[in-house]
């Protein structure tokens, strides 16, 4: 894995940022099913705009937008959730969950898709995945939306993405497509997609 992409972050001591992966050793990852055999196909907003679905962070009416795949069981996505959260008033960041890592992947993926109030779902999975609760339970069989995360994760393939969270957006200052896979800190974060860093807390 690519030395720069690793970053400490003060999450409940010291955790190493990097992208759930074939390539993290600490994570047991496989390959996406139905991943594609043919050449990655370029990065296309407008292919993510027709294809893919996710749920959005921010204002709906935001200009700018920041596309995230994740995988509901990665904690390197997160880690980028609670870094993102400061950024929310600047971009609309759309979540797109896919199936990478395990069968659980899928299930919750749809299940917080499935939510009346998805980011209330995020936050909910997530702080029982921090608690080793295993996160959300999906309490129906959510055929619909298992298939939308399918869907969204041979897209994931088609681009030849290798590692998650993976993000796509325009560059605020540059208007030039830029895509990143990993996890950043919030202030690496605004850099990368031209937005302003938040003040410090």
């Amino acid at each position: 894995m690519n030395r720069r992409h690793l970053i400490a972050a003060a999450v409940s001591g010291s955790l190493l940022l990097a992208a759930c992966g074939k390539e993290t050793p600490s994570t047991p990852a496989a390959a996406a099913p139905d991943a594609a055999k043919a050449a990655p196909s370029a990065v296309n907003i407008a292919a993510i705009e027709a294809e893919a679905k996710g749920f959005t962070v921010g204002s709906a009416m935001s200009v700018r937008t920041v596309y995230v795949f994740f995988d509901a069981q990665c904690p390197h996505c997160a880690v980028l959730w609670k870094f993102a959260k400061p950024l929310k008033s600047q971009a609309k960041f759309v979540w797109i969950p896919v199936r990478i890592l395990n069968d659980a992947s899928e299930s919750q993926g749809a299940a917080i898709l499935a939510a009346k109030d998805p980011v209330q779902a995020m936050d909910d999975h997530e702080a029982s995945m921090a608690a080793k609760g295993g996160g959300i339970s999906a309490m129906e069989k959510l055929e619909e939306q298992r298939a939308q995360v399918k869907k969204n994760t041979q897209l994931f393939n088609k681009f030849g993405f290798a590692s998650i969270p993976s993000i796509v957006a325009m560059n605020a200052k540059t208007n030039t497509l830029v895509t990143h896979e990993g996890a950043l800190p919030t202030a690496e974060l605004a850099a990368f997609l031209g937005l302003q860093a938040p003040a410090a807390q």
